[in-house]
């Protein structure tokens, strides 16, 4: 069994990725701040993706080490929700309503759902209620409240004070075709009479009053900038100027931002210059895709997965393992197809060397699989640190629970049950009480990609015996007679062989006996049981099921 050294060795606090991170933001920023700001912020302008879903949990993580480290974290999320409405996502209902409200705050854009306030808030709500599924709890901070309070008037005056310092640096990454040209301001205006962003700015007063023509609806206005609520810095300039108004610390941003001469490197410049202040520790994360999906997921487009989408066929942890267990700037794909298996069996091994049930190759392996566990998981200790569960969690393998599910015809109280009675296939023991939660967790998400998503050949449902009666099985005289030798010799006292070879072994006799190949009595076996020519291994298929229900359904 592998041991682990000083927790506050070098070897342990950087043997993750979170953990490498939160010491840069340490030696950056100082060790002896009061408190580290870290953000993360998206418009909720369609359905907020797994994509997105990446930087908030990336966020989360690297706040997680830094509290690991008994630092005082403020944890902030923006929603910018006083961006343009745009585009009609195709995944919306409604779309000719929607269509409406083009150019208008998104705030003002109404739910097609009727179901909350606002389009936003909708979207909103929707991260909002599951993020703590998976145990984060950010501050939401909502920019249409920020900037309709005048919260930022003296940092929009900044802005315009520094307009030809800020036209500079955002044509300093630019080629001659693409700089700005002509007059040109770092804010833009939401009319007050008619909602559009389609106003032009024509003059400031050098103090706080601007004035701006709508040609939408053709309307003038002198915006006091301390008092008016659509008055609004343009984003490359919006967000240095809430780095340096919330002093945030660290925020990563995708790969497009993170381009050379992308929005990442003018906000720093704008931050510096502009602001006075050094830009935030970051990193670069990358896309998710879809797989057997083209491209990177788009909100706008409504080709998307949301959260919640993976969270019906991943547990919580499993989906914080995703992105626990990889590095963010390695793009990856989500699946639901067979490759589910796969991933919940490394969460299995990465558990089991955690807990000290499976030996890691080497130390730094121990170490560094174990904090992956550890940052999985949702809960943390009574002073908000990452620990390990209080309680082990009963393993049991998904492929094994995907066949006892089905087993047991799709109903997770008949499944449990049967596992709690024990004496099943390939299972060492049952499970405690304070270990159900969990395993009926996992058989929520293994009931669903069995119904969902599994494909066509991993699926089956047991024959009853009124089905047989009602439709028998076209076996010929010699199959037949093997499935009564495997019926009479094997499964009536299948209880006597305590593993999966010796019953195999068995069966294989049975076809030799019966003058059939070994393959030709499984298929007729498999075709009694439950209509198919293939199905689970079969030593391990009869072990699992009830005996009387088995020697019913073979009854003659």
């Amino acid at each position: 069994m592998n041991e682990t050294k000083d927790p506050n060795s070098p070897q342990v606090r950087t043997c993750h990725w979170a953990d490498e991170t939160a010491e840069k933001i340490i030696r950056e920023k100082g060790p002896t701040k009061d408190q580290y700001t870290c953000a993360s912020g998206i418009t909720p302008s369609g359905t907020v993706h797994i994509g997105n879903f990446r930087e908030i949990i990336s966020v989360e993580l690297v706040v997680r080490a830094l509290r690991d480290r008994g630092k005082k974290v403020r944890f902030i999320y923006s929603w910018d929700d006083y961006d343009v409405f745009r585009k009609v996502p195709a995944n919306m209902p409604k779309q000719e309503e929607l269509q409406k409200y083009l150019r208008f705050p998104i705030t003002m854009v109404p739910d097609p759902w009727e179901r909350d306030k606002s389009y936003a808030r909708h979207n909103e709500v929707d991260v909002e209620t599951l993020l703590p599924l998976v145990g984060i709890f950010p501050e939401y901070l909502y920019q249409s409240e920020n900037y309709s309070t005048s919260k930022y008037a003296e940092y929009i005056r900044i802005a315009l004070e520094h307009k030809e310092t800020l036209k500079k640096i955002l044509d300093k990454f630019r080629d001659e075709n693409h700089k700005i040209q002509g007059e040109w301001w770092p804010v833009s205006a939401f009319c007050e009479a008619c909602s559009r962003d389609e106003t032009d700015i024509i003059a400031w007063d050098s103090q706080w009053s601007l004035d701006y023509h709508c040609n939408s609806c053709g309307h003038r206005a002198a915006a006091d900038i301390r008092k008016a609520k659509g008055i609004k810095l343009v984003w490359r300039v919006d967000w240095p100027m809430r780095w340096a108004y919330e002093q945030v610390d660290f925020e990563p941003a995708g790969k497009d931002h993170h381009s050379q001469g992308g929005s990442f490197d003018t906000a720093r410049l704008v931050c510096r210059e502009v602001y006075n202040r050094d830009a935030p520790v970051t990193f670069r994360y990358d896309f998710i895709g879809i797989k057997g999906t083209p491209g990177k997921m788009s909100s706008s487009k409504g080709t998307i997965i949301a959260l919640e989408d993976v969270l019906r066929v991943y547990t919580p942890e499993i989906t914080r393992y995703l992105f626990a267990g990889t590095r963010p700037n390695t793009e990856f794909t989500i699946s639901f197809d067979l490759d589910v298996i796969k991933i919940y069996e490394d969460y299995d091994k990465t558990e089991r060397i955690a807990w000290g049930d499976e030996t890691a190759k080497d130390e730094a392996a121990f170490r560094r699989e174990k904090r992956i566990y550890e940052l999985s998981q949702v809960c943390l200790d009574s002073s908000g640190k990452t620990t390990m569960p209080a309680v082990k969690p009963y393993q049991i393998p998904f492929r094994h629970l995907c066949n006892l599910i089905q087993i047991a015809d799709c109903d997770i109280d008949k499944t449990i049950a049967g596992i709690q009675r024990g004496n099943i296939a390939g299972l060492k023991n049952t499970p405690s009480g304070s270990q159900l939660p969990a395993l009926r967790e996992r058989c929520r998400c293994a009931k669903y990609w069995i119904e969902e998503c599994a494909p066509g050949e991993f699926r089956f449902r047991l024959r009853s015996a009124e089905e047989k009666a009602r439709h028998p099985i076209c076996l010929n005289e010699k199959e037949l007679a093997g499935i009564r030798l495997l019926r009479d010799t094997v499964i009536s006292t299948i209880e006597k062989y305590n593993d999966d070879k010796s019953c195999a072994e068995a069966v294989y006799r049975c076809a030799e006996e019966a003058g059939l190949e070994g393959k030709d009595l499984f298929r007729a076996a498999y075709q009694t049981l439950i209509g198919k020519d293939q199905g689970p291994r079969l030593a391990n298929f009869l072990r699992s099921i009830d005996k009387e229900r088995l020697l019913a359904i073979l009854e003659d």
